[in-house]
């Protein structure tokens, strides 16, 4: 899968993450004669160097570390930083992704980039523009609020100058299919295995039934997407319902979205979603017919709830405008800058208005719950019903249904109400440069949410906030298909295009990117389904809300814990569940020789002491090596689910 950026020898995947290899091939790419062949840049299957500079220094705002030397390198794929000073993988005690180095950055991460003027001054540049001058440095700006900072001070002349105008070019594609997931070449073994992706006519009919749906149908009246482009091709309908009225109904509604079905109580009331009807139209009668069918599939005939999401909550402008005030926030320039903002934290938070948006999309959430819990059918009607929409559907159908608390549910959920129904990833994440698009971080407004359900019941979710950061990050890595498409239409018409072939990857294959070690913290030592309760009732106000801080704030070391914070908490957890273990192998009369090492292993995992940002730092006090960390961690299998999580082992079985 790996090659490296070297004239004698390439690196596989298998050797890359520790597997033996005895089929490597020599790679010659001719590179220049002052190349350092001690460094060497791995590429993935497809993946191609376009820019490289050498002798360059890269520092990290607000460490205290000296800067690391090293060649920084653009790719089709990332921005790779390789130094002689990077670790081994089994030392470095943090998550990995198989995919990128420890300094890489994929380039759909690339958020801003700014160049060096000065030590303290910097300048932004725009997408598509080319530097004519010499390029003192860059201040790198990530979407999940990473930055970093490189000097060409000791790089030959003009390796920067060429290294930022490639990065400015690539890093904003125009067009979809530039994005790497169109190149990448490795061989993928298509298993989703148990999550539902809601591309059949099956997997709605499995969800009708798993929820016990009554006075609803499905309907074939999108098959080829011919009444919408941003439904699935299979939709769920009202009864009483006739196929022409869904196609007559339709053209008055925005993206032709009409009612929906999305989930069901077991008493009949239903969770429905559906878009405005179009500005220019004054006579609302096509939405009162559709309102009308859809009180007739609840049992009861009971009158739905209409809450209109557009009027209530933040525009996904209003939201992109509120996350760059928070990043702003997150991504000080220095440590002076830093301690400036401490003085004014709260008021900065608040003038942000990123947690009034958490809070109000919770209360809508709570809301909608309520109506279902009282046997009322809700309909969730906005703007084109792609975006909030998406979000309150998800987090009242968590509030409601635990099945959809466990990973498998939620990846389900994710799949059935964001990727299916037409959320605008695309869009919204700026995977494509296009100034006609509202850029807006709606997932991560949800993955906030749901965050802050975790903080007030622990117990009753089997994912972790590690799990929901790294979803965040893999969001931005172009290899998978999942988040990469603006509707199920598109992604169908790209992997039909011979033209432009794309192989599709899901993103639920974790074991594409993630060792066992790393899998297992995405499942909660403190996850209880039985004694999860059936409804969650969420405190929505400001005063029970908190900052995300393992998401915004893993890149700024003053904020750190070290050997505090909830991670040593988890960790502590996990060493009693290990213990627990153990316990239960005495009382079956196992092994002797493997209790005892599992003992051991246990008492040591206890002494571990990590960081408030453990897995996304790599300071761990060395009580016991990062190494048996590791390996601890891989052996506790009671914290691996692998039919949820490792759907696939596509890369570690595949051939090179």
């Amino acid at each position: 899968m790996f090659k490296t950026h070297d004239k004698r020898v390439s690196m596989s995947f298998r050797s890359y993450v520790g597997f033996n290899d005895q089929e490597n091939k020599d790679v010659d790419i001719g590179l220049e004669e002052n190349f350092d062949e001690t460094l060497n840049t791995r590429l993935l299957a497809g993946e191609a160097v376009v820019a490289e500079a050498q002798n360059v220094l890269m520092f990290a705002p607000l460490s205290e570390k000296k800067g690391k030397s090293g060649i920084l390198t653009v790719t089709n794929f990332k921005l790779s930083f390789v130094t002689t000073e990077e670790r081994p993988r089994d030392e470095r005690g943090l998550q990995e992704n198989l995919l990128l180095g420890e300094y890489d950055v994929c380039l759909a991460n690339v958020d801003e980039i700014y160049q060096m003027i000065d030590k303290d001054k910097r300048r932004k540049m725009m997408p598509g523009n080319n530097i004519s001058g010499k390029v003192k440095g860059l201040y790198i700006v990530c979407k999940n609020m990473r930055v970093i900072q490189f000097s060409f001070k000791f790089s030959p002349v003009g390796h920067g100058k060429t290294l930022t105008n490639a990065l400015l070019h690539h890093a904003f594609p125009r067009k979809h299919h530039l994005l790497f997931a169109y190149d990448f070449r490795e061989r993928y073994y298509n298993s989703q295995g148990p999550v539902t992706m809601f591309n059949e006519k099956k997997d709605w009919e499995k969800e009708i039934r798993r929820t016990g749906a009554v006075g609803w149908k499905l309907s074939d009246v999108n098959q080829g997407f011919q009444l919408s482009t941003s439904l699935p091709q299979c939709l769920v309908v009202p009864d009483a319902l006739v196929d022409y009225q869904l196609t007559e109904a339709a053209r008055h509604f925005r993206c032709n979205r009409p009612p929906t079905w999305c989930w069901s109580s077991s008493h009949g009331a239903a969770l429905v979603r559906m878009a405005d009807l179009l500005p220019t139209i004054t006579d609302r009668t096509p939405e009162n017919i559709m309102l009308e069918n859809v009180r007739k599939g609840h049992p009861q005939r009971t009158q739905p709830e209409l809450m209109e999401l557009t009027q209530d909550l933040p525009s996904p402008k209003d939201v992109y405008g509120s996350y760059c005030k928070l990043r702003d926030l997150c991504t000080p320039d220095n440590v002076r800058q830093f301690w400036i903002q401490d003085n004014h934290f709260l008021s900065q938070v608040e003038s942000s208005k990123w947690l009034t948006t958490v809070s109000a999309c919770l209360t809508k959430a709570a809301k909608a719950a309520t109506f279902l819990q009282d046997n009322i059918t809700v309909v969730l009607q906005e703007a084109d019903g792609r975006d909030m929409s998406c979000l309150i559907s998800s987090l009242t159908q968590l509030l409601v249904d635990a099945h959809f608390r466990t990973i498998l549910g939620f990846q389900t959920l994710l799949q059935k109400e964001w990727i299916a129904m037409g959320h605008p990833f695309c869009s919204r994440l700026g995977h494509i440069l296009n100034p006609e698009v509202q850029q807006s971080p709606i997932l991560l407004l949800f993955l906030d949410c749901v965050w802050q359900l975790l903080r007030q019941f622990p117990s009753a979710f089997e994912f972790t906030e590690t799990y929901l950061t790294t979803l965040w990050d893999c969001a931005h890595i172009t290899v998978f298909d999942t988040f990469l498409f603006d509707c199920e239409h598109e992604r169908q018409n790209a992997s039909q295009d011979q033209s432009k072939k794309i192989t599709l990857r899901s993103l639920w294959d974790w074991g594409e990117q993630f060792l066992e070690k790393d899998i297992a913290l995405f499942r909660s030592p403190l996850y209880h389904p039985s004694k999860s309760e059936a409804v969650l009732n969420v405190l929505c106000s400001l005063p029970n809300l908190a900052l995300w801080s393992q998401c915004f704030f893993r890149w700024i070391p003053i904020l750190e814990l070290k050997a505090g914070g909830y991670p040593q908490i988890d960790l502590g957890v996990r060493a009693l569940h290990a213990q627990i273990d153990y316990l239960r192998e005495q009382l079956a009369e196992a092994k002797a020789g493997e209790r005892t090492s599992n003992h051991r292993l246990c008492a040591k995992l206890s002494k571990q002491r990590v960081t408030s940002f453990f897995p996304f730092s790599a300071t761990i006090d060395p009580v016991i090596s990062p190494a048996l960390l590791n390996s601890t961690l891989a052996l506790n299998n009671s914290f691996v689910s692998n039919e949820a999580l490792l759907d696939s082992q596509s890369l570690l079985n595949a051939p090179d």
